[in-house]
């Protein structure tokens, strides 16, 4: 294979990146190699380098996929460091295709997990090499001979193959290294066939416009050449193409077969790089796309709308370049009666929702509400129509309804087998039906539930882990939808409904849901000058009340003598004042308490875990 002068030899580039379960220590590790192969020197060193976002550092955990070029026993390594939890799957996803090899991480005290298998299979699907590796040996707690039988039986190897490492001491990080080298297959491509290359992932820049990172498949691409988006037919010139180690280097060279860099070409346009599409260049262009990847399907559905209704504008635009950075964001403008204009977002899950109301709020400057999360519904109406429901507002009120269908998920618990009769529980009480159960050791099981996606995005999370001391992890996956009896329960303020606090629910638990808004609103909403009735409602029949008691004016207080009539007189009058203040009257529901009852917060920081 020729390749151009300077130009790295493809047979000296191994691609790989690091998977595990959150927090077994992928980003620790990716901080020792870094250091050993000397791109970052002591004196600039940090914990969690590859961890840019403030949101990252503050969390400890993993958001975007960052790509680093180390070299190595005169190999050149792409590492790319990947997120952990089960709401960033899809970033995870996308870095798999950019490379051949992959280090499984798994903790030497706490062993395989539930996002641990998904990687796995994630990375079995890419046809990927993987290498099996226990980190953290050096705790106290670690039992490296147990969780190396358990991984090899995983992945049909000798637990001896194992490698066991400590990212925090540096132990066995050379040995990995080595191992990389000898064993990650080099890439393979047409150094003399038409340029392509398989965008992976994209940020934004204020003063460069869009930075795109991409892996070379086939061909060169160069400085100040003329290229083009094969998606979307756009053309643009590269201003600066380089490689990230671990800070992006411009090369002059530009980029060859196998190569993992970064291009910039001044487009400021955020909807001109998407992410999975290809890069050719206008001058000879290539005929076939790469594969790319599947767009991915949000999960969970918020509304986000600005409190402050003047920042709508801002709101689209912070939306766009977010989009950008997190390929798997997907976003509609929507109204509402009582919160204004704003988006209905998709997301892949509660934390990635959480993450992105957080970063708009902070690197956009917004002030945002979220409604409660809800899922996407199908419903069939007698007549043969079929609606998609994304909103409870969308759903249907007149006509009969024949038939609602929800979507549901595989999911899988892993946790000590002592909590098996707690987590059973659990899943049975969300309406779960159990698919089977293995144990992967003597002491752990791993639980298979068919469980309706609508169930598990509230505090399910959290309920399992306060269940279970913390020890039981969690992944899920979509597996179609299933019919099912839910109704839509309307919450109204003297006899009018709010739809921002309507809900989609199962029919068995509409009247605890109606019970609990009800008192939630009695507590957040003030009281009037006349008395205000809160009703939780199915259709035209009411299931929960609360009163807001209103505020008295004590008339009688100048009556300190005389006749019961005048008394009597006084406080008809009142009552009459009360009736046709009430028939004009509008409750005013105050923004707080919409922020109060819609809040995410209490359920959406749970999984961190």
């Amino acid at each position: 294979m020729r390749t151009q002068p300077g130009q790295t030899d493809p047979a000296l580039i191994r691609n790989f990146c690091i998977i595990a379960h959150i927090d077994h220590g992928k980003s620790t590790l990716a901080d020792r190699m870094l250091q050993i192969t000397g791109v970052v020197d002591d004196r600039s060193m940090r914990a969690q380098y590859l961890d840019r976002m403030d949101i990252e550092r503050e969390r400890g955990i993993t958001i975007k996929s960052q790509a680093v070029r180390l070299p190595w026993d005169g190999h050149v390594l792409n590492m790319i460091d990947t997120p952990g939890h089960v709401d960033f799957t899809y970033e995870v996803s996308r870095s798999l295709q950019a490379c051949e090899g992959a280090v499984l991480l798994v903790d030497a005290a706490q062993g395989i997990e539930a996002q641990t298998l998904a990687n796995l299979y994630l990375a079995m699907n890419a046809d990927l090499h993987i290498i099996p590796v226990l980190n953290k040996i050096d705790l106290p707690a670690a039992q490296p001979e147990k969780f190396a039988d358990e991984l090899a039986g995983l992945i049909g190897c000798d637990p001896s193959d194992v490698l066991r490492v400590s990212g925090k001491t540096g132990v066995g990080v050379r040995e990995l290294l080595d191992h990389v080298v000898q064993t990650v297959p080099a890439p393979v491509g047409n150094a003399d066939a038409p340029a392509r290359a398989l965008i992976f992932d994209s940020v934004y820049d204020t003063y460069r416009g869009v930075v795109t990172y991409l892996r070379v498949i086939d061909g060169h691409l160069g400085k100040r050449e003329r290229i083009l988006m094969m998606s979307t037919k756009a053309a643009h010139e590269t201003l600066e193409i380089g490689v990230i180690s671990p800070e992006p280097k411009p090369s002059d060279l530009g980029l060859g077969v196998g190569e993992v860099g970064y291009l910039i070409s001044g487009v400021k346009d955020v909807r001109q790089s998407r992410v999975g599409d290809t890069v050719t260049t206008v001058v000879k262009p290539a005929e076939e796309m790469l594969a790319g990847y599947d767009h991915p399907r949000p999960m969970v559905f918020s509304g986000l709308y600005p409190i402050d209704g003047d920042e709508y504008p801002e709101l689209r635009e912070a939306l766009d370049k977010l989009q950008l950075n997190d390929a798997s964001l997907i976003y509609e403008p929507e109204t509402s009666a009582a919160l204004g204009f704003g988006f209905r977002v998709g997301f892949l899950g509660l934390l990635h929702m959480e993450i992105i109301r957080e970063r708009l709020e902070r690197e956009f400057g917004l002030s945002l509400i979220s409604t409660a999360p809800n899922v996407v519904y199908r419903v069939v109406m007698e007549d043969g129509s079929e609606l998609t429901v994304t909103n409870p507002s969308e759903f249907p009120t007149g006509g009969k309804i024949a038939q609602v269908f929800e979507p549901v998920t595989k999911s899988t618990i892993l946790a000590p087998a002592e909590f098996i009769g707690a987590i059973m529980e659990i899943c049975q009480g969300r309406r779960g039906q159990l698919l089977g159960m293995d144990y992967l050791s003597e002491d752990r099981v791993e639980i298979r539930y068919t469980l309706p996606l609508g169930e598990i995005i509230f505090d399910f999370f959290d309920q399992l882990k306060s269940r279970t001391r913390g020890y039981a992890s969690l992944d899920y996956e979509p597996a179609g939808e299933e019919e099912s009896d839910l109704v839509k329960v309307d919450i109204l303020l003297q006899g009018e409904a709010v739809d921002a606090f309507s809900a989609i629910v199962h029919k068995d638990k509409a009247y605890t849901y109606g019970v609990d808004m009800a008192k939630k609103l009695r507590e957040l909403i003030p009281r009037q000058q006349f008395e205000v009735p809160i009703q939780a409602a199915i259709g035209a029949r009411v299931i929960a009340r609360e009163n807001i008691r209103a505020i008295r004016k004590d008339v009688l207080a100048k009556c300190y003598g005389g006749d019961i009539s005048r008394k009597r007189k006084l406080l008809e009058k009142q009552k009459e004042g009360k009736k046709r203040m009430k028939m004009v009257g509008r409750v005013e529901v105050p923004q707080e308490a919409f922020v109060a009852a819609l809040s995410t917060d209490s359920g959406g920081d749970k999984p961190k875990k």
